[in-house]
């Protein structure tokens, strides 16, 4: 090996120091972070920044949450940031629907053990440190109804209740899903609110669904 790249070399690790990365990303709040974010903090070239995330992903100090062609998104293994953020993160741009807000909002009872957000993407699935996160594309012109929120110390997209269960709904019209919960709790949801967001979807078998939910409220039967 040539004397210009053990010096290279040498170099380079001394200014990528894990101790001082690790310190860097939580001083910064940088939960997920992309080969070239290291490559500015520390002024090294993408080359050496990719290689250290590689060698620490293997050693399982990073955990790789994404590979794709704008540089693999990571976080650091020891304080992985809320899944709720990884779910906006990894697929962009989305925010938190259906079946994941639903139980957010306190509308299902159930546990969800997949996180589910829209998208005006192509449906997609993926997986990270076993979970499962799903998106379901929907229409540019409804891709609306959703804010900023503080979840676990992360700010995260997240829908309002009466759009998940709209977004829930419209999959439901389009014979995509299914009802699947006995018991919904609509003291969160307003009525006004909810017929607003189904319109946008201009899916006139969605007002059905809509009907037949409140019918089946005031009868104290199963909504599905």
């Amino acid at each position: 090996m040539a004397v210009d790249s053990i010096h290279y070399i040498s170099n380079m690790a001394k200014i990528l120091n894990w101790n001082k990365l690790h310190k860097i990303i939580k001083d910064k709040k940088l939960l997920i972070f992309r080969p070239k974010d290291i490559s500015c903090i520390f002024g090294v070239s993408e080359v050496a920044a990719r290689f250290f995330v590689y060698r620490h992903s293997k050693n399982r100090m990073l955990l790789r949450l994404k590979k794709d062609q704008k540089g693999s998104l990571y976080a650091l293994a020891d304080s992985l940031p809320s899944q709720y953020l990884i779910a906006n993160k990894i697929y962009e741009p989305s925010y938190i629907s259906f079946d994941t807000a639903l139980s957010h909002h306190g509308i299902i009872p159930e546990s969800i053990y997949s996180i589910t957000s829209a998208t005006v993407k192509a449906t997609r699935n993926f997986t990270v440190a076993n979970i499962s996160y799903k998106y379901f594309r929907v229409k540019k012109e409804v891709y609306t109804g959703y804010k900023l929120i503080k979840y676990r110390d992360n700010t995260v997209l997240m829908a309002d209740p009466e759009k998940a269960l709209a977004d829930y709904l419209y999959f439901i019209a389009l014979n995509k899903r299914g009802m699947h919960y006995e018991r919904m709790s609509m003291k969160n949801i307003n009525r006004r609110k909810l017929m607003q967001y189904i319109h946008l979807y201009r899916y006139p078998k969605m007002l059905e669904l809509f009907k037949e939910l409140y019918a089946n409220r005031r009868n104290s039967t199963r909504i599905y």
